[in-house]
Order: C-alpha cells, then sequence, then structure tokens
C-alpha cells in the first residue's frame, strides 16, 4: 500500500509539472532593434531558445512513463499473489 500511494503521489506531481510547463510561455519577440546607421548589420536572434524547456519536458514525460510502469509492476505483481492465495 505504501508504495502504491508513493507511484501515486509521484505520477501526481509528473503529470502537474507538465501542465504548469506548458503555462510558462516566453513573450513574443520585440521590434528589431537599431544596429547602427549602415542598415547591413545582423539584427541578432529574435526570439527565445527553446532546448531548456524541451529537455525538462522529455524528463517529466520520462519520469511520468517510468511511474507508470512501476505502478503496473506492482499492480501485476498484487494479483498474482492473489492467484497463489486462491
Amino acid at each position: 500500500m505504501k508504495n502504491n500511494i508513493k507511484s501515486f503521489v509521484f505520477l501526481f506531481v509528473s503529470v502537474c509539472l507538465v501542465f504548469i510547463s506548458g503555462l510558462v510561455i516566453a513573450d513574443p519577440p520585440g521590434p528589431p532593434a537599431d544596429h547602427g546607421s549602415s542598415g547591413n548589420q545582423d539584427p541578432g536572434p529574435v526570439g527565445a531558445p527553446i532546448d531548456g524547456g524541451l529537455g525538462i519536458l522529455v524528463v517529466l514525460i520520462g519520469s511520468a512513463g517510468y511511474g507508470g510502469f512501476k505502478l503496473y509492476k506492482i499492480r501485476k505483481k498484487e494479483m498474482e499473489t492473489e492467484e497463489l492465495k486462491s
């Protein structure tokens, strides 16, 4: 029973973090800055990089999947022990 509660809490927190990460969105890019009077200079990067957020999302989805797998194994083991008792 204690393992089931731990698995449920872990899965619940993982799912909550996935939904919260969807709410945290970068602002749209502002107007381009003036980089000199010649006008032929590169305006620089526009927008926010997405690699950090994607890494967090992959870790959260992976942890939720792992928690679900562990929960499945626990349930399967409990069902097998109940069948042996019968």
